[in-house]
């Protein structure tokens, strides 16, 4: 009621004002009445009712909120005072927007991808499941489709399991609009039901879609929908071509939703997509899981339940089947989403912390210095009855001023910086869920209250008693700011280059290290060399002599093109990734203790491939033109791979056991050459690799890798 009255004093004082004046001249006009002159009446009229306006500035200060009104002085006389020093001010606020808006970025971040919930139904019973590998290396392996099937149809501890995995198509039009790579994910039909999301727009799959028999079904993201369907929903129930393949369209998911990330363009049927052969392997870990645990289910239970399926798969093929996983994994589908990136957020945000309080401290050290040179005015306002609290107060609303206006700029500053590192990070997880929202403004008004303690308390207590009279006693050509205060100032200041110090530290050993990965061998040269991926569709090519015929094509036109000085084929170049593996056998070598394996990256190339990206041909020799199709019997193997399985030995020569197909029907081939290591991840150090022929046409996804000697740039 009383913050009610403070907003109608003027109305009230309004209303008092008139009525005072009608009581008054009531009792003038019964003393005129009584016969006494106007004058007289007037006299006595006032000395009876007493001074009016000493009643109004009762009543008003009965009205006033004295905390607020002193509050509001305060800022006013802080904002005058700092206008008449505009370059102290600009630089205070410029010093606390970079520190608070530097917060506010690392804090949206961090809370976007590390603590906000994930948007589906309950997350925290969704989990994600992995086989743990025999060597131990990788604990959290990707999963075999049969070893999913056997969870799936024993483990009782879950609602619902979906597989998955990544994918990608040549979307081409009817109406001639021009072909383009869509990215894609293959979803088993529990896929959205375990997620709990809907469409925005038709259906997801349903058991009947997730077959192999089944009419060919796809649901499209958000982006792909609006960019190349203009965003109709007439789209639902037509049918587009992938892969030259008709799909029927049957759903259009929300635009929030980019699961499992968000390259991800459309969604298709797990078990329609994969060979059905490839749904009962156990040992060909190419794809992921998803679960979601029953209600009072917790991850270490569920865990032992499929570790223990795992473990009697293992007990029961390993024998046969030696890459067969050693047990299953599990973690929460947030800590699967974050894991690589949660402690570099956190140690990001630690720094920006560092450069709040170096921040803080600065202008603590600005107020400081500047309060040295308004000590007199400072001491005269005290001995004229100024009460150290109301100085102090004085002092806090001026940081307080410096704080909000750094507090605005750095929200904004924010605003941008977080769009930047989007922009420039697009790798980053829950990249769609990164987005200011009320809690970042909430955290950045207490960033701005905590700059505004800790910058102002300090210099605004640092006085004492004694200053006024001290500074009142001092000449006018003396402007010292007291011992005191100089020792504070070189306190602050020792804080300051501390913190500093640290942060150089810090950012040095990022420097390193990034310099250290721009220094890194890939193996290959990386300058005025470009890349294209491309993929035949099999319902054009389903012959492997089609496709070796399709890139010999290929390469004859591309090598006649104007600036090229070589042009050639991979199916992943260094640096691009993982891009499968293969268990292999040696003929020449006895057969392994039982339980272990010996694996070694897979690539298919040309045979001017080395050539091409300069890798070395430490042994032997590349392919030859005749080495293709059924004559491509010979394989090239990497350093490591005659590092660590042929020790002491000479590779060239030695024949290889290897299941490129996966079919069951293993084929030898010939060593014939031994090449520089390649690494498959910049960071990564060099694996072992076997490259096969391309042109045995086992593969219609192929890398094209084009070298210039003049600046491609």
């Amino acid at each position: 009621m009383r913050l009610l009255r403070i907003f109608q004093r003027l109305d009230r004082d309004a209303d008092l004002k008139q009525e005072l004046e009608s009581h008054l001249q009531h009792e003038i006009d019964d003393y005129v009445a009584q016969g006494l002159s106007m004058q007289e009446a007037s006299r006595r009229a006032h000395l009876k009712f007493g001074s009016a306006e000493r009643i109004r500035e009762d009543v008003w200060q009965w009205n006033s909120f004295n905390m607020l009104e002193g509050m509001q002085r305060d800022l006013r006389y802080a904002a005058r005072t700092l206008a008449r020093t505009p370059g102290f001010a600009a630089l205070a606020i410029l010093v606390m927007a970079l520190g608070i808006g530097a917060n506010t970025t690392l804090f949206t971040v961090v809370h976007s991808v590390l603590l906000k919930p994930l948007p589906f139904l309950n997350p925290n019973q969704l989990v994600m499941l992995y086989e743990r590998s025999t060597d131990g290396n990788y604990p959290f392996n990707v999963i075999a489709p049969g070893v999913y099937a056997e969870w799936q149809k024993h483990a009782q501890s879950f609602d619902r399991m979906a597989i998955f995995g990544s994918g990608s198509y040549n979307l081409s039009g009817d109406a001639g609009q021009l072909p383009e790579r869509v990215e894609s994910t293959r979803v088993s039909w529990e896929f959205f039901p375990a997620l709990g999301v809907n469409p925005v727009s038709g259906r997801v799959f349903n058991s009947d879609d997730d077959r192999p028999q089944s009419d060919a079904t796809v649901v499209l993201a958000w982006g792909l929908w609006k960019r190349r369907f203009g965003g109709d929903t007439a789209i639902i129930g037509n049918k587009i071509l992938l892969d030259s393949k008709r799909y029927t369209v049957i759903g259009i998911m929300p635009a929030w939703f980019a699961y499992p990330d968000m390259q991800t363009q459309v969604w298709t049927a797990f078990h329609h997509e994969i060979a059905p052969k490839d749904l009962v392997a156990l040992d060909n870990h190419s794809f992921s899981a998803i679960a979601r645990l029953k209600p009072g289910v917790t991850v270490p239970q569920a865990l032992g339940e499929i570790d223990a399926i795992s473990q009697h798969l293992r007990e029961q093929f390993g024998a046969s089947q030696p890459a067969i996983s050693a047990g299953a994994n599990m973690r929460l589908l947030l800590d699967d989403m974050v894991d690589n990136f949660k402690t570099p957020l956190y140690v990001l945000l630690a720094a920006t912390n560092c450069v709040l309080l170096i921040a803080c401290l600065n202008v603590a050290n600005l107020l400081i210095a500047r309060a040295a040179s308004r000590r007199k005015e400072v001491a005269i306002r005290a001995a004229l009855g100024g009460g150290r609290w109301r100085l102090v107060r004085e002092q806090l609303a001026e940081t307080l001023v410096l704080a909000v206006v750094g507090g605005s700029l750095g929200l904004v500053f924010a605003y941008f910086a977080v769009h930047w590192l989007l922009g420039v990070r697009q790798d980053i997880a829950r990249e769609e869920a990164i987005h200011m929202d009320g809690v970042a403004i909430a955290f950045t008004v207490g960033v701005t209250f905590f700059s505004t303690l800790l910058a102002g308390l300090v210099p605004a207590l640092a006085g004492n008693g004694k200053d006024a009279l001290v500074a009142l006693q001092e000449s006018s050509r003396s402007h010292t700011g007291g011992q005191g205060r100089t020792r504070l100032r070189k306190l602050l200041l020792s804080m300051e280059v501390a913190l500093t110090v640290v942060l150089l530290i810090a950012a040095g050993l990022l420097l390193k290290s990034y310099q250290r990965l721009l220094s890194s061998d890939m193996g290959c040269v990386t300058e005025n060399v470009l890349t294209m991926r491309l993929s035949l569709p099999d319902e054009h090519y389903p012959e492997a002599a089609q496709r070796a015929a399709f890139f010999d094509r290929l390469l004859t036109g591309l090598r006649s093109l104007p600036g090229v000085s070589a042009a050639d084929l991979i199916n992943v170049v260094p640096g691009q990734g993982y891009g499968g593996d293969n268990m292999l056998t040696i003929v020449e070598h006895p057969p392994l203790p039982k339980g272990e394996i010996q694996i070694a990256r897979r690539r298919f190339c040309d045979p001017g491939y080395f050539a091409a990206l300069q890798i070395p041909i430490l042994r032997g020799r590349t392919f030859t033109e005749q080495e293709r199709l059924d004559r491509a019997d010979k394989v090239i193997v990497s350093r490591q791979v005659m590092e660590q399985f042929f020790p002491g030995e000479d590779p060239i020569g030695k024949h290889l056991v290897v299941d490129l197909s996966l079919n069951g029907k293993p084929r030898t081939f010939e060593i014939v050459g031994v090449a520089g290591d390649t690494r498959y991840l910049i960071s990564m150090p060099a694996q072992p690799t076997m490259y096969f022929p391309f042109a045995s046409g086992l593969s219609g996804r192929a890398v094209i890798v084009l070298r210039s000697h003049s600046d491609v740039s």
